[in-house]
């Protein structure tokens, strides 16, 4: 049975949480292999309105079984917040139906207030950070002093986990004038909220291989966008983890060739939170018409996204480092209305013409679009689920947008409801 992978493919929120939750029906198990709750998913089904940040989109639908791979980092007090909050709101939460992988990384309050106190202090340029430790518990695991899930088992091993962290971060602490971390309230936290994970805690690359072997289809969430890849995004104004595709193997134990369709969600213009370069940003009254027609504030910070036309050639660029196989195509209800549409499909650099993002930040940041221009349309396209349904011009944009980013497009998304979805191709099909 085929296995499909879900990447954002441009700066994070395309609408991947409606993409995964309108494919997991068709899914036996839904793996999210990286990121941290600094990534939210907001599903809207049947009115009611459910938002995630580290829980698998799947986690919604019965009789799915959802992994947290060990790609992730996991604040386990916030994963018990919201595993409450969604248990307040009717779905079931058990060790049946969810699984966390033994090897995953923790985030721990220290790493919150390392991440802020980084950001507070930093006055060359600020990155933009969630300040939920996402990134400092990345660095963690890397410079192997980690805390991993499967350490919470063992007292005497969580407390020679924790002297080895906090050689690390006592020296931060005070180089950068704070006070010491407090190692017996880290330990009474941690062994408070132990059996809380413990119960989920399971050999996720094992439990996967025998799902594979027995014929169930796996459906790979990624969160973020590839722009923010810490590789292949528009660095240092990236996340701390790998985004791109090639990370749901890594970061769920499974191999490469468990993957059978990548699927890039593509928002129909373009988004960014935070800093950084952002060459099709609009700063006009179409840029503010864009952010209020498409609800655009972050779900777990709640800021206010950037907002441009479409760029084509970020998006062709990021199809390529995942390897997209199609892409599915959201939001085209915001364009309804506009009179005329901008595509960029190209960058001047210093007089030069670019067909693809430069590495150096500095260049980026120079980068003047250029842009290509298509009547819009006055019809709505919102709710439609099959193309006889959309305008002539919308059809035409959207074709254009497939040639420019070379890449078809699988599916089609007309608004958050999940059954407003024009499938084009069916990414779980042998």
């Amino acid at each position: 049975m085929a296995n499909v992978v879900v990447v954002g493919a441009q700066w994070g929120d395309e609408g991947k949480g409606k993409i995964v939750d309108w494919l997991s029906k068709r899914a036996d198990v839904i793996v999210r292999f990286q990121g941290g709750h600094n990534a939210g998913h907001t599903l809207v089904i049947d009115g009611e309105v459910y938002k995630l940040s580290i829980l698998p989109s799947g986690i919604v639908r019965g009789n799915k079984l959802s992994v947290i791979g060990n790609g992730v980092v996991l604040d386990p007090w916030h994963l018990e917040v919201e595993i409450a909050k969604l248990r307040g709101q009717g779905v079931e939460i058990t060790p049946e139906n969810l699984m966390i992988a033994e090897n995953t990384p923790l985030i721990l309050p220290i790493h919150g207030e390392l991440d802020r106190a980084r950001e507070g202090h930093n006055t060359v340029a600020k990155i933009g950070t969630t300040g939920r430790g996402i990134g400092p518990a990345y660095e963690d695991k890397v410079g192997r002093r980690a805390i991993r899930v499967a350490d919470l088992a063992d007292r005497e091993t969580l407390e020679t986990r924790v002297d080895r962290l906090l050689q690390h971060h006592n020296t931060l602490h005070r180089g950068m004038g704070l006070p010491e971390v407090d190692r017996a309230a880290l330990l009474a936290a941690l062994n408070e909220i132990a059996p809380s994970v413990l119960k989920y805690a399971a050999p996720v690359w094992k439990v996967l291989a025998e799902k594979r072997k027995a014929g169930k289809r796996i459906l790979f969430e990624g969160a973020q966008g590839a722009l923010l890849d810490i590789d292949f995004g528009t660095y240092p104004f990236v996340t701390s983890s790998n985004v791109i595709a090639g990370q749901a193997a890594t970061g769920s134990g499974m191999g490469p060739g468990a993957i059978d369709f990548v699927l890039g969600i593509v928002k129909a213009y373009t988004t960014r939170v935070g800093e950084g370069p952002f060459a099709a940003e609009l700063h006009d009254a179409d840029g503010q018409r864009l952010g209020e027609r498409g609800h655009e504030f972050g779900t777990v910070t709640g800021r206010q996204r950037r907002c441009g036309w479409f760029d084509a050639v970020l998006v062709r660029q990021t199809c390529a480092t995942s390897g997209v196989s199609g892409i599915a195509f959201t939001k085209l209800d915001v364009l309804d209305g506009f009179e005329t549409l901008k595509i960029c499909v190209a960058y001047e650099l210093d007089g030069k013409r670019l067909e693809y993002l430069p590495t150096a930040a500095d260049a980026q940041a120079r980068c003047i679009p250029v842009y290509e221009e298509m009547p819009g349309w006055s019809e709505s396209t919102e709710g439609a689920r099959s193309w006889n349904d959309l305008p002539a011009a919308a059809i035409k944009y959207v074709r254009r947008v497939e040639e420019l980013i070379d890449c078809p497009v699988a599916m089609l998304s007309t608004s958050p409801e999940r059954d407003d979805t024009i499938l084009v191709t069916d990414p779980f099909a042998d």
